[in-house]
This record gives structure tokens, sequence and C-alpha cells, in this order.
């Protein structure tokens, strides 16, 4: 079995990074966005992979690595604002947003170490298609739930689903990662 926990570890590594390049640039700016806005940029970020995929070329030079890498980190502002509500303006010391950012991460890795556990690495002959498709999917779903006010009748929850998200697009950078390599 290849080392999963390195790999997520190194991908998480980059996208963690950028957050905290961007908060540089910008603070905490995106404490103010509701759930439903998250996740339209995540919408955003994941159909243009899914165009990418299809068209097989693109005008805007970024690729689908840092698409990825959005979903991620965007997926993870919406835990942290489920965890810690919506406000009308920055609150977060950068400090404490990384604080957050890695207390979610490591929730999410560890949900992602059980079910790869259970599901023996499936996802490594799955392709970063299919991901994306998996991550569209997940939207829909968050879409629908939030459309409910939060109200599932037996469904995982919103929670779960940017998790999954996370992890599908943490695999989608493995697949790179390793496409890369000679």
């Amino acid at each position: 079995m290849q080392n999963t926990a390195a790999q997520y570890d190194q991908v998480i590594e980059e996208c963690r990074s950028l957050f905290q390049r961007k908060m540089t640039d910008y603070g905490c700016a995106w404490r103010i966005l509701r759930l439903p806005s998250l996740t339209d940029q995540i919408f955003i970020k994941a159909q243009r992979i899914r165009s990418i995929q299809e068209q097989g070329v693109q005008k805007i030079e970024e690729g689908e690595k840092p698409e990825f890498m959005g979903i991620i980190n965007y997926a993870t502002m919406a835990l942290i604002q489920l965890d810690r509500g919506v406000v009308d303006q920055p609150d977060l010391l950068p400090k404490t947003a990384m604080e957050l950012y890695d207390k979610h991460i490591l929730a999410t890795k560890n949900l992602m170490l059980d079910k790869n556990h259970d599901y023996g690495e499936a996802w490594r002959e799955m392709r970063i298609s299919s991901l994306t498709d998996l991550i569209l999917q997940k939207l829909l779903r968050v879409k629908s739930i939030e459309d409910n006010q939060g109200k599932t009748i037996a469904s995982e929850g919103v929670d779960a689903n940017y998790q999954d998200m996370i992890n599908y697009a943490v695999f989608a950078l493995i697949h790179m990662n390793q496409d890369q390599k000679p």
C-alpha cells in the first residue's frame, strides 16, 4: 500500500501555504461569506475543471491543479464557517485562522484514513474526471440541503459533504503529482 497519509500531507501543505499567503494579502475577508456563497465558489472551480477536462483546451493559463487547491481551501473555509458562524466583519487573527484550518483538515484527513481503510484505496484506480464528477455531485447535494434550510431526513449534513470534496480534491492532486513524475 502506498503512503497515502504522506501524500495527503504533501498536498495539504501546498494548499495550506497558499491559504496562508492569501490571508497575508486579504486577511480573513472570507469570514463574511455565507455557506451558499462558499458552495457557489467551489461549484465555479469544479465546473471549470470539468470544462477543461471535456474541452481539452482553456483560455486562462491556470489549469486544473490551482482549481483543485481552491476547492480544498474554500471547503475548509466552509467548515470553519459551520464551526464559527458567519460574521459581518473579519474577526480572526491569522494565527487563529490557521489553527482552525489545521483542526478541520486533521478531522478531514482522519475521515479519509478511515474510509480509505474500508474501501481499500479504491480511489487510486479512479480517474481524475470521476473525482471531479463526485465533487460536483456533492456540491449539488449541498445546494439541495442549503435550499432546504439545512434539514435532512436520511442524509449526512453539509459538513460531511465538504469533507468529501476536500478528500476527492486531494486524491485528484495526488494523481496529478504522480502523473508528473517520470
